[in-house]
């Protein structure tokens, strides 16, 4: 579904990412890996379009949007859910999903069956304030926001942290929900290595800005881990 060739990207004059090739079949669930500050988020970031320069191929579906614009690679069908959430706190539940539903491709903002089956909570506080939720619910708000964008690739940005244990297991179980049942194709930014482990098919690990290992998630082994996530 996305191929990824020869990736370089700048924010200013800093070189962040170096060289990236990546392929992420359609259906996968893909975990991006390594210690903070190595470029998983800037990674994601120029998926979406959202660093200064480029250069390199981003194929998505055999057509590379290397030089597109955010609004045209979320109206292709990437939906991105940022590191810290960014919900509109002003917004409530209702109007913060109807947000991310103007990406879609009909351009038709709807709340999702999808969004309801997977959300009780959201479901049932639609006119509560999207600033008064808690930070897990603030995080279940942003995955129903992107996928109310009608996505086939969805970006997530550490999803688990700094929220509760019980919500890190439902969020567990919407991503397992997404990809089995729905098909949906997952690029998960994550430091919880057993959360990736339960969660992907494949894993990317980062160092410096680059690719240093990458395989099936069988493939992730201790060694890898202490080697390029221990601190």
């Amino acid at each position: 579904m996305l191929s990824i060739k020869g990736l370089n990207s700048f924010f200013g004059r800093s070189h962040v990412l170096h060289d990236i090739s990546l392929e992420v079949g359609k259906g996968d669930v893909t975990s991006i890996l390594g210690r903070n500050g190595v470029g998983k988020t800037t990674l994601l970031k120029t998926l979406m379009g959202l660093s200064d320069r480029v250069t390199g191929e981003i194929n998505l579906q055999g057509r590379n949007i290397a030089s597109s614009e955010p609004y045209a690679r979320a109206r292709s069908g990437i939906a991105y859910v940022p590191q810290g959430r960014e919900i509109i706190p002003d917004f409530t539940v209702r109007e913060n999903i109807l947000m991310g539903g103007f990406a879609r491709a009909d351009g038709k903002p709807t709340v999702p069956e999808i969004v309801i089956e997977l959300f009780p909570y959201l479901r049932d506080n639609m006119e509560r304030s999207g600033g008064l939720l808690s930070g897990g619910q603030q995080q279940q708000l942003a995955i129903a926001r992107a996928l109310a964008a009608d996505p086939g690739l969805l970006l997530l940005d550490e999803p688990n942290e700094g929220i509760q244990p019980s919500i890190v297991e439902e969020i567990e179980q919407v991503i397992f929900k997404l990809n089995r049942d729905l098909g949906l194709t997952v690029i998960l930014v994550e430091q919880n290595v057993r959360f990736a482990r339960e969660v992907s098919h494949r894993f990317a690990m980062m160092e410096k800005g680059r690719i240093v290992a990458e395989g099936p998630t069988t493939e992730l082994t201790d060694d890898l881990v202490h080697e390029h996530m221990t601190v």
